[in-house]
C-alpha cells in the first residue's frame, strides 16, 4: 500500500466521521430541545406539541433500546477512529458528553410524569 492510498483512506476516514459528528450533534440538538420542549409546552398548556415532542423523544429511546442503549451513530463512528473519549463522535464538550444521557433521561422522566398527571388527572 503507497503512503498516498494511506493518506487517501485517512482523508476518507476523517471526512466520513466530521459527517457523522455534523448529524449526531444535530440529532442531539433536537432531542435536547424537544425533551426541554415539553417542560415548556406543558404550563404553556400546548399539550399537543408536548405529546410530539414526546413522540420524537419515545422514538429515540425505542432505537437505543434496539441497539442495546449504543446510539447507532456512535456505533458507526467508532469505525473510523480509535478515539473513544466521551465525545468522540459528536461536537459537545466531553464533560456535557458525559452527563447528557443522565440529565436528560432525569429531565424526559419528569416531563412525562408530569405531562400524564396534566393529561389523566382532572
Amino acid at each position: 500500500m503507497t503512503s498516498a492510498h494511506s493518506a487517501n483512506q485517512r482523508d476518507a476516514a476523517a471526512r466520513a466521521l466530521t459527517a457523522i459528528r455534523a448529524v449526531h450533534t444535530a440529532l442531539w440538538l433536537f432531542f435536547a430541545s424537544s425533551i426541554i420542549g415539553v417542560l415548556i409546552a406543558i404550563p404553556l398548556g400546548a399539550l399537543q406539541a408536548a405529546l410530539w415532542m414526546s413522540l420524537f423523544v419515545w422514538a429515540e429511546l425505542a432505537v437505543l433500546l434496539l441497539n442495546r442503549m449504543r446510539c447507532p451513530l456512535t456505533i458507526a463512528a467508532a469505525r473510523y477512529t480509535d478515539d473513544r473519549s466521551a465525545n468522540f463522535d459528536i461536537w459537545l464538550p466531553a464533560w456535557v458528553a458525559r452527563r447528557s444521557r443522565l440529565v436528560f433521561a432525569v429531565l424526559f422522566t419528569l416531563s412525562q410524569l408530569w405531562l400524564a398527571a396534566v393529561l389523566l388527572l382532572p
